[in-house]
């Protein structure tokens, strides 16, 4: 990465590192779940604790991250993660595995996740240029989908043929890697010296595009996982599937994912930040509906790499716009806000999609997610496309 600075290329690696393991986790936490139980309500159950979080502690993290080392935040929750993942592991070991110790532990690591992610979102436009928040945000999400849906999953399903308690052992070394790399970070502390949480809803709700955007990632979230709260159930129990297949259909999603973040700067270039929004979330909507109706893996795969391919565009051109638009005083503010209304949904939608499986079939989520999604485009773009166009870069 000779074009980006070298404090950046020590929060690249950290990025691909922890995203490895979580990758190995994302695949594992299922198939451990799927050997308690086989209900649709119970899977889901620990999918909703994954992203309670983000409801629950969303404002939080951006006071905090405003106010504090933000490299310092970050390698201390890297910390506390892998802590966390070692208990899980010593109670995969010694059997004492159910539902509801899962939900806990993974509530405990999506609690560490809303403070780390904010944290790195919000540090990144600190340790780039302006002009390179998008080439920066791109590789971010390459490394991120690699490690968590390319070589993660499929190692996670390996890992968790070989051993039950391997896949979480390696993730919480990651943890321990990543948290070396960020210690060596320069500090930087947040700009605010009283950081209000009401100043960063106060100025998220007066800025129309990234209202609108927040509301809309909103419902987008929500979709996504009353679809995939169940995904591993579909490929099992449906398609008739083994744990090796789930893991690769992952990989599958990432290798979308990754080509996204590849040519991510250059297709915004040629479209503008508007029309590979606009792309992107029509694409995703017509997918999901057809997901639902995969006859088999080669077709559900090639899906499941289109949604990953326009879900990396989504999110690199959204959070360049949002590192482009806040002030950095308020940035882990604003931060926080807009993730509590556009990931504060997520576990609801994990439970909705628990509960359409269990009573309507483990197809229907994704179609019901797809027409959701679409019908939330038709109706935010008349706010949109004008909000869009009057965003103008600095």
């Amino acid at each position: 990465m000779p074009d980006l600075p070298r404090a950046y290329r020590r929060l690249w690696w950290a990025t691909g590192i922890d995203s490895l393991g979580n990758g190995v986790f994302a695949a594992a936490l299922p198939l451990l779940a799927v050997t308690v139980s086989h209900d649709a309500r119970d899977v889901a159950l620990v999918s909703v604790a994954t992203y309670a979080p983000w409801l629950l502690l969303s404002l939080t993290a951006g006071s905090v991250v405003d106010r504090v080392d933000r490299t310092a935040l970050m390698w201390r929750t890297q910390a506390l993660q892998a802590l966390i993942v070692g208990v899980l592991t010593a109670l995969v070991a010694a059997g004492m595995i159910s539902v509801p110790v899962l939900a806990l532990l993974a509530f405990a690591l999506g609690s560490c996740d809303v403070f780390y992610d904010n944290a790195a979102q919000t540090a990144l436009p600190d340790l780039v240029p302006e002009e390179l928040l998008h080439q920066a945000n791109g590789r971010q999400q390459v490394a991120t989908t690699v490690g968590r849906q390319f070589l993660g999953p499929p190692l996670g399903s390996l890992f968790f043929a070989l051993a039950w308690t391997f896949p979480f052992a390696v993730d919480a070394m990651s943890f321990v890697l990543a948290a070396v790399l960020l210690v060596r970070l320069p500090g930087r502390r947040g700009q605010a010296e009283s950081a209000k949480v009401l100043d960063g809803v106060r100025w998220l709700m007066k800025h129309r595009l990234l209202r609108t955007l927040a509301l809309l990632l909103g419902v987008n979230t929500f979709c996504g996982q009353l679809g995939n709260a169940t995904l591993v159930l579909f490929v099992t129990d449906v398609l008739r599937l083994g744990a090796g297949a789930f893991g690769m259909l992952l990989a599958g999603a990432a290798l979308g994912g990754v080509a996204g973040g590849i040519v991510v700067s250059r297709l915004v270039a040629r479209l503008g930040d508007l029309r590979a929004l606009l792309v992107s979330l029509a694409v995703n909507a017509v997918v999901f509906v057809g997901i639902g109706f995969s006859p088999q893996m080669a077709v559900l795969g090639a899906l499941l790499a289109v949604s990953g391919f326009v879900t990396t565009i989504w999110n690199v051109v959204t959070v360049s716009v949002r590192q482009r638009e806040v002030p950095s005083s308020l940035l882990g503010r604003v931060n926080g806000v807009y993730r509590l209304l556009g990931w504060g949904l997520m576990p609801l939608g994990a439970l909705t999609g628990g509960l359409i499986a269990h009573r309507f079939g483990l197809r229907v989520p994704y179609p019901v997610a797809g027409v959701v999604r679409g019908l939330a485009l038709l109706a935010a773009l008349p706010v949109l496309i004008p909000a869009m166009r009057d965003a103008t870069p600095r």
